[in-house]
């Protein structure tokens, strides 16, 4: 398959409770993406610490020759910017950390303002596992956008990197649309007959793209169609968390409810925000 859209992966460590789990998926996922991959530490490079971080990668079963470790003094979020542009990334790991006498991961304010700025795709890992996580349902975004064609198709790639064996296509309608106040039976048929109306559209739109997308791309996977009505955001994360999906992936620099409570200032309602493992796409052919 010649469609590679992640080719070189970074990301950031620190030494935490977490670090070991980071690296392991960090080497699994760029295995499974046939990807270069860059540790990059924010930070003072002391013997000790490159001792550590060697040692972590060695004994990690999933091995990965392509790699390297960069290290940098400075702030945290304009450094981890900067080397996502310089180096030419294309997708940063944002793995969760751990909170000190507290057994909760949670992401916090960097990965909040580097999401937000950051030039490549972010992939946040929720909970991260020393061991081996299989990602067998893969939930996207469909929404009619101009970028959602490009999402879609990264989505297939990603889904048979991970050999998944599900793949299900989220159309988010907007309640809105079926602007009926229902009052009686009459009223209720008809808003029920504009659902339909509105489910089998959006289904043959997201149809059409899968359909147009090289055979190599869309390779044997079990993919099917969900149409669900509400907030546009909310709802595909709480599909997302109802469906126990193990990665959701999402357009980035869409108006999503989601996204904004994804990073809210409160850290302790992150997590439950978060239903799993979030693949932000930033494609580089819509911006």
């Amino acid at each position: 398959m010649n469609f590679q859209p992640f080719k070189k992966i970074l990301i950031g460590f620190a030494f935490s409770p977490t670090l070991k789990a980071n690296i392991y998926e960090a080497l699994r996922i760029s295995s499974a993406l046939n990807a270069e991959i860059i540790f990059f530490h924010v930070g003072e490079k002391t013997s000790e610490k490159v001792s550590t971080i060697e040692s972590i990668i060695k004994s990690c079963p999933q091995k990965n020759k392509n790699f390297s470790i960069c290290w940098k003094n400075g702030g945290p979020v304009p450094i981890l910017i900067k080397a996502c542009y310089d180096l030419k990334i294309d997708l940063l790991l944002i793995g969760a950390l751990k909170r000190e006498n507290v057994f909760k991961f949670y992401l916090g304010s960097i990965a909040r303002k580097i999401t937000r700025t950051v030039s490549c795709s972010v992939l946040l890992l929720i909970n991260p596992s020393i061991e081996n996580r299989l990602r067998e349902h893969v939930v996207v975004n469909a929404l009619d956008s101009p970028k959602t064609k490009e999402t879609i198709k990264i989505a297939f790639s990603i889904s048979q990197a991970f050999s998944s064996s599900k793949l299900t296509l989220v159309e988010e309608i907007s309640a809105s649309k079926v602007a009926v106040q229902v009052d009686d039976d009459l009223t209720l048929k008809k808003a029920t007959l504009k659902k339909e109306r509105l489910t089998k559209e959006e289904k043959n739109r997201v149809e059409d793209v899968v359909k147009n997308l090289p055979k190599e791309i869309q390779g044997d996977i079990n993919w099917k169609t969900q149409s669900i009505f509400g907030k546009r955001g909310y709802s595909i994360g709480h599909y997302a968390k109802v469906v126990r999906a193990d990665l959701l992936i999402m357009n980035s620099k869409e108006k999503y409810s989601f996204i904004n409570r994804l990073f809210a200032k409160d850290l302790e309602h992150i997590l439950a925000e978060i239903p799993t493992d979030v693949l932000i796409v930033k494609n580089k052919k819509n911006g």
